[in-house]
C-alpha cells in the first residue's frame, strides 16, 4: 500500500476528478452566471465604444483630407 501513495498516475487522476467536480459545481452556481453576464456586457460595451471611436476617427480623417484638398487647390 505504501507504493500506492507514490503513484503519480493515481494522484493525477484523483486531482483531475476533483477539479472536474469542483468546476462543474462552480459553473452551475449563480456566481459563475453573474460573472459570465458581466463579462459579456463588458465585452459588448467595449465593442460599442471601439466602433464609435473608429467612426469618429474616420470622419475626422475625411474632414482633414477635404481641407487639405481645398487648401492645395487654393495655392
Amino acid at each position: 500500500m505504501k507504493d500506492g501513495w507514490k503513484n503519480k498516475t493515481m494522484w493525477t487522476f484523483i486531482g483531475g476528478a476533483a477539479t472536474a467536480l469542483a468546476g462543474s459545481k462552480f459553473l452551475k452556481s449563480n456566481t459563475a452566471h453573474d460573472l459570465a453576464v458581466k463579462g459579456l456586457a463588458g465585452g459588448m460595451k467595449l465593442k460599442s465604444d471601439t466602433t464609435y471611436k473608429y467612426e469618429t476617427i474616420k470622419v475626422d480623417a475625411k474632414d482633414l483630407l477635404e481641407e487639405a484638398k481645398v487648401q492645395h487647390e487654393g495655392e
